[in-house]
């Protein structure tokens, strides 16, 4: 069935690597953040194999920041957040969630921490910056929340350290994980982050000034011209392989963090008072009713899910499948799945639409194929 066509006007904004994006051949584009964002230059699994084996340039530009400034700029983020800030160094990134006043995560994010009282959050899709200005109105903070002039390209692949090395010099390679540091490239001012969402080797270089996408794209790719760069998006299989998730699809206002596995990145006892405190701090006494794991199932390649797929234990549909899709690496489809706590156990037979009927699948751990963090020397 052909999907019908979306109306674009002015509201969707288009980032500042846009017409480099289209140079380069993207053939489609999603929405995100209120962004253009492409999603395919027309194979992914060119793309993939492209990124797992060499590098790869993306535009996330779309990963709109979040910028708190000000002399309470700790403290309200501190409010925000159930992970201790106070324990970021500033020239740090965490990955950090933010919940509701019942544990439900309102989004899930990269904190950078650029001075004492100076961050920005890197959310997924989702409007934070209106929830933050919201909390921040009410909170009585000397404090100033708005989008500053950041937009991120991703250099990704095990090759990545190279083309940045080259980029950047040597400072590039010896930045450590989930560090970032303010410099520039031929005069265009960037933050140069030892981040990424490929579980791949990989950098954010973000743009701190809009006119010069096109600029900035281009000395990326000639850079990484003798390795074979290519341009890419964000890899389906390679994030569910890495067990990144997905805001919206793989996490949900009606998701706690414990659901979706990320006790090990709470503070939720820390001295500071936060959204969802006294709700989180029950949640891990009882522990949660629902658990996102991974599944194997054969067959033909899965066609990937464009919503909520039903799971099965039995006859009775117990939960649902988030995302799904075949992994080249592993030869096989693999699903990220939605379950009651007591069907979470690996090994454990459940049953899942596929689209084209049913069919088994078994529970497994995630992440399929590790993260890869440490730069070979």
């Amino acid at each position: 069935m052909t999907s019908p066509a979306i109306t674009i006007g002015p509201r969707v904004r288009k980032s500042p690597f846009y017409d480099a994006t289209i140079r380069a051949g993207a053939k489609a584009f999603t929405i995100y953040n209120h962004m253009f964002m492409p999603t395919s230059y027309g194979d992914p699994n060119a793309e993939y194999w492209s990124l797992v084996r060499g590098v790869t340039l993306w535009d996330v530009a779309a990963e709109r920041q979040v910028e708190i400034i000000g002399p309470d700029a700790l403290a309200l983020t501190q409010l925000l957040t159930p992970r201790d800030i106070d324990r970021c160094p500033v020239n740090r990134a965490r990955y950090v969630v933010f919940c509701d006043n019942n544990g439900g995560i309102i989004n899930d994010a990269v904190l950078y921490r650029h001075a004492e009282n100076h961050f920005w959050l890197s959310p997924g899709d989702g409007d934070v910056l209106l929830w933050a200005k919201g909390v921040a109105a009410r909170s009585g903070l000397d404090v100033t929340v708005r989008e500053p002039d950041a937009s991120p390209l991703q250099l990704q692949g095990p090759l990545a350290p190279k083309v940045a090395q080259k980029l950047f010099g040597d400072l590039a390679i010896e930045l450590g994980y989930y560090h970032f540091i303010h410099t520039t490239l031929d005069n265009i001012p960037v933050v140069l982050s030892r981040t990424g969402w490929s579980g791949e080797l990989g950098y954010e270089i973000i743009l701190l000034d809009s006119s010069r996408g096109t600029e900035l794209w281009e000395h990326c790719m000639a850079a990484g011209a003798e390795w074979g760069i290519e341009p890419a998006c964000p890899s389906l299989a390679r994030s569910m392989e890495g067990g990144l998730l997905s805001y919206c699809s793989d996490i949900t206002l009606n998701d706690d963090p414990f659901t979706i596995g990320m006790a090990r990145l709470l503070d939720i006892d820390k001295p500071h008072d936060y959204i969802g405190k006294a709700a989180l701090q029950a949640i891990a006494k009882a522990g949660p009713a629902r658990r996102l794991v991974g599944a194997n199932f054969y067959g033909a390649p899965v066609v990937p899910n464009q919503h909520f797929m039903p799971v099965k234990a039995g006859e009775d549909v117990v939960g649902h499948v988030t995302r799904y899709a075949y992994s080249p690496r592993l030869e096989h489809n693999i699903a990220l799945v939605n379950l009651p706590t007591a069907l979470s156990a690996p090994g454990t037979p459940i049953s899942l639409d596929a689209g084209d009927g049913w069919r088994t699948a078994e529970v497994v751990d995630i992440p399929w194929i590790a993260a890869e963090k440490t730069i070979p020397t």
